[in-house]
């Protein structure tokens, strides 16, 4: 159903964005953009 759906999107959409690897840019999205994972103050 589509409330299923849509309480399965965020968790798809963190993997897809933190976790798979991207073959066409050697690495992760979130490491191509600076402290995009809040490691640095």
């Amino acid at each position: 159903s589509n409330a299923e759906r849509a309480a399965a999107l965020p968790s798809w959409l963190d993997h897809y964005n933190l976790d798979r690897h991207h073959l066409g840019i050697t690495g992760i999205p979130i490491d191509r953009i600076n402290n995009g994972r809040g490691q640095y103050s």
